[in-house]
């Protein structure tokens, strides 16, 4: 049913957590906001950057760029690297391209960061193609992420699927008119994922593969 696959990065590939916590603190504390603690920040964790700080500083366009700023000071230095590909990951990308399916990343976090986690975590090999956010706002939402991905690989819509632990992937993926899978091993809840409409849910890698291997 499926040809073409696109992946979500953080929480649905790797459990991103420690950096974007990491990095996001590093942000907050030095605009001296100091109410946040690590555990608080999970919402971080799969939108777009600019929508999370955007909610801590109220839509304020100038915090929310500063902070920014200097969330990707930190992140580029360190919160990159503070970062594990989830047990399960790897096998399941095996067997889905001996399935012959073709593959893409489509995630919220910056292209160029992307690039350099999935190869340094030896993921590239499993895909066609790594679509990541602009650094500025012209494609920092989930459904840009995934039309560009989408204008980048060829994938035919109607036969590819979209593979994420939040509702920002399920209604990105609506919006460009694909089906998509949510993920339970990730960010996201069965509630999350459902409200939003997802197709298809699975509770870890290997049941995404059997799901697939049986559509």
């Amino acid at each position: 049913m499926f040809d073409s696959i696109l992946f979500d990065l953080d929480g649905t590939l790797t459990d991103s957590f420690e950096g974007i916590a990491n990095a996001a603190l590093y942000a907050l504390e030095n605009l001296g906001v100091n109410s946040y603690t690590k555990a608080d920040l999970n919402f971080f964790i799969g939108p777009p950057i600019f929508n999370s700080f955007g909610k801590i500083f109220n839509g304020d366009e100038t915090q929310v760029s500063r902070a920014v700023t200097l969330y990707r000071e930190y992140f580029s230095e360190r919160g990159w690297k503070e970062n594990r590909v989830y047990d399960g990951v790897k096998q399941m990308l095996h067997q889905l391209k001996d399935m012959g399916k073709t593959m893409a990343v489509a995630t919220s976090k910056p292209e160029h960061f992307s690039r350099r986690i999935t190869e340094h975590f030896g993921l590239n090999e499993y895909f066609v193609f790594v679509a990541g956010a602009s650094m500025d706002t012209s494609r920092a939402q989930k459904a840009q992420v995934i039309e560009y991905a989408i204008s980048n690989t060829g994938f035919d819509k109607t036969k590819t699927l979209m593979i994420g632990d939040r509702n920002h992937d399920i209604l990105g993926a609506k919006s460009n008119g694909l089906k998509s899978m949510g993920v339970l091993y990730g960010y996201g809840d069965m509630a999350e994922l459902t409200e939003a409409g997802a197709d298809y849910i699975a509770a870890t890698p290997a049941e995404v593969v059997k799901i697939i291997r049986n559509l």
